[in-house]
């Protein structure tokens, strides 16, 4: 049956309106004047003041199934996906086991994901020393583009590209193919110069990753993605200090995106208790002067996408003192789970900074699916597109409570907080999503 969603608030590409949404087919076939469709054969959804937002695209996500699924599976990160608003997801090559550097990784990751994704997932691919004659078979397998990492990745099966030859033969290889690659930058001779000194306090950790590791990596990428032609987008920026490089680089005519995330958006060092280690991510979260560079980056355009980071863990790899834990930040595992909480926790900083929804949308939503090659089917609320929507109370606060989120394990840094914003309800291609219900979720190939 077609169906009408009716809202006094749709946030749509030009902006928000009252608005009627005619979908049919799954798809989103015509926006109308608010009341103006006829409702004789249609199904009505009558969502008041609610407002009426696209699903979001969230192209920054471990998932960690196969091989990991303690951490993490597809069942518990999609289901958390929709109850955040986030209708379609890329995952990440790593921290499964295998990793989906060879189309036999790609193989067991599709497998894994049969029958158990709430929402919408696709895949990236990885970029690792002595992979490069693989990767063509995983393009054309429809992996979304490939991941590496510039130092250590923290997990032995996924190796990083320690030299400048291995950064060349990869970039190479994915000019040749047109795939876009997404890389983590950190030099890891700067973090090795870096002071280390194990414990509990917060500064100890963060001077162990300072912001010269961001710049030297990147400046690096951005020299090889020049002399490679390569498309290059620059993963979960952290630091301010790299966003001049990237300005040069672009004007240059070099080939680059960047994105940042929720935590680097809205929390900041000052906020990270001595043994505070749910905090920690690499790179590191930084101070309140730097986040407010990030911001206004972001209000600038010059991040392609806020997107999440989720890598999750068990509550025991971080070290909580808690739990008789050391809470020594440099043995804790390092990221942040916040698939459930990226749109409330972006939403309550930005509007105490004056931004609206519609941007919010287009960092979050039309960004992402653009960075994919999704943009004539996810991020926006118009005609063709797939009617992926939420119900999104932007007034609605909340106080984060681990044990009531869908990751898999209750270990968050918002924790106790109180954010703005609620997610009512999920569809996705016109269904409503039910994480007690069956998934009708699908696996996306690159387009």
């Amino acid at each position: 049956m077609p169906m009408v969603f009716r809202s006094r608030r749709v946030v749509l590409p030009e902006g928000d309106r009252a608005a009627d949404v005619l979908v049919r087919g799954g798809r989103i076939e015509r926006i109308a004047r608010h009341g103006e469709l006829s409702l004789d054969g249609r199904e009505l959804t009558e969502l008041g003041d609610l407002a009426l937002l696209p699903g979001l695209v969230d192209t920054h996500v471990h998932v960690n199934e196969p091989g990991r699924t303690e951490w993490e599976g597809f069942a518990s990160a999609t289901r958390a996906a929709a109850a955040g608003g986030v209708t379609t997801l890329i995952d990440m090559p790593l921290n499964s086991v295998p990793p989906t550097t060879t189309v036999e990784g790609l193989a067991a990751k599709r497998k894994a994901a049969e029958g158990q994704t709430w929402v919408d997932v696709g895949f990236w691919g990885g970029a690792v020393p002595g992979n490069t004659d693989r990767l063509e078979l995983l393009h054309r397998d429809g992996v979304f583009g490939f991941k590496s990492f510039l130092a250590p990745s923290g997990v032995d099966e996924f190796p990083h590209l320690a030299t400048p030859a291995d950064l060349a033969a990869a970039l190479t290889e994915q000019a040749r193919l047109g795939a876009l690659a997404i890389v983590h930058a950190e030099d890891p001779a700067e973090l090795d110069a870096a002071p280390h000194v194990p414990g509990v306090r917060y500064r100890d950790f963060l001077a162990s990753r300072p912001d010269r590791a961001e710049t030297v990596a990147v400046a690096a990428l951005l020299e090889c993605a020049r002399r490679t032609g390569a498309r290059v987008h620059l993963l979960h920026v952290s630091s301010a200090a790299v966003l001049p490089l990237l300005r040069r680089a672009r004007a240059d005519g070099v080939r680059v995106t960047a994105e940042t995330c929720p935590h680097y958006l809205t929390l900041t060092a000052e906020d990270v208790p001595d043994g505070g280690t749910a905090f920690k991510c690499c790179p590191p979260i930084r101070d309140a002067a730097n986040r407010d560079l990030l911001w206004q980056a972001l209000a600038d355009g010059e991040f392609a996408a806020v997107v999440s980071d989720h890598s999750p863990s068990t509550p025991e790899l971080k070290l909580f003192q808690r739990d008789g834990g050391s809470g020594d930040f440099a043995a804790a595992w390092g990221g942040i789970a916040s698939l459930q909480l990226g749109l409330p926790a972006v939403w309550t900083e930005a509007r105490r900074r004056g931004h609206q929804l519609a941007d919010v949308v287009r960092w979050m939503a039309a960004g992402p699916a653009a960075l994919v090659g999704l943009a004539g089917a996810k991020g926006a609320i118009a005609a063709g597109r797939d009617a992926d929507l939420m119900a999104f109370d932007p007034d609605g606060p909340f106080t984060v409570h681990p044990e009531r989120l869908h990751h898999k394990n209750p270990v968050t840094p918002y924790a106790g907080r109180t954010l703005v914003g609620q997610v009512r309800r999920t569809w996705l291609r016109g269904r409503p999503v039910d994480p007690a219900g069956a998934p009708h979720g699908r696996q996306l190939v690159r387009p």
